[in-house]
This record gives structure tokens, sequence and C-alpha cells, in this order.
């Protein structure tokens, strides 16, 4: 992935420490340090944690051009989350893919997982393409 294709993090994405990792045409890979801020009482991540790399992961797989001048921006219409089982590694990975759609509108699914292969929360949705 050419590093010039991503902007630089936002607000969100800095706060919790999560970072784009790959990104292509249908496709896009999110990772997260398990960090003491995203714990929530019980000590264990946030459900809302693995909801945001879902929708991160979904919405940027959708959104790809190839051209670091051509954004594509991507608004959640409708996010659908499975809560699977508990990280057991310390970082969280999210790939998230383009299942279909057409210009407008899209579809996409994506799996949380661990650096160990645990699966941990599965997520659908649909999203709406907009302009920059």
């Amino acid at each position: 992935m050419d590093a010039r294709l991503l902007e630089d993090p936002y607000a969100l994405q800095r706060h919790l420490g999560f970072e784009i990792t790959e990104w292509s045409q249908d496709f896009a890979r999110v990772e997260q340090p398990l960090l003491p801020h995203l714990m929530n009482r019980y000590g264990i991540p946030h459900g809302g944690v693995y909801a945001t790399l879902l929708d991160t992961a979904m919405g940027f797989c959708g959104c790809f051009t190839g051209d670091p001048e051509t954004k594509r921006l991507a608004m959640t219409l409708s996010m659908n989350v499975n809560y699977e089982g508990r990280a057991q590694g310390t970082r969280l990975i999210c790939e998230g893919r383009r299942t279909g759609g057409g210009a407008k509108t899209f579809f996409a699914e994506a799996l949380v997982t661990d650096e160990l292969g645990t699966r941990i929360a599965s997520g659908t949705g649909v999203f709406r393409v907009r302009g920059t």
C-alpha cells in the first residue's frame, strides 16, 4: 500500500491508537494494540472498540481509489456486530471486505481477531458512498 493514499489520523483514530495497515480495492486491514484506556470495568476491551474497528475496516474497504488526490468517503447506514470470543493476545486485527453493491451503496463484512488468530467479533454493514 502506498502510504500517500492514507490521510493523517483523525482525532478518534489518534485517541484509540489504531492504524490502517493495508488498503486496496475492496479490502482494508486495521490494527489496534490493546491499551489500558480501551478496557471496560472487567479489564477486557470494551465492545465499542470492536464495533469501531469493524465499522472502520468495512467503511475503508469500499473507498479505495488508488489515487491520493481522489478521496472517497463512506457513511454507515446499517451495521450488525456479533461478539464471538475474548482476545487472548495483545493486538486486535480487523479485516474488512466489500461483498457487493453499486456506485453509491455497498455491502461489506469484517472479522476481528487477535495476533494469535482468536476469533473475537464479526460484522456486516451497508455503506453510502459520499463525496469529499
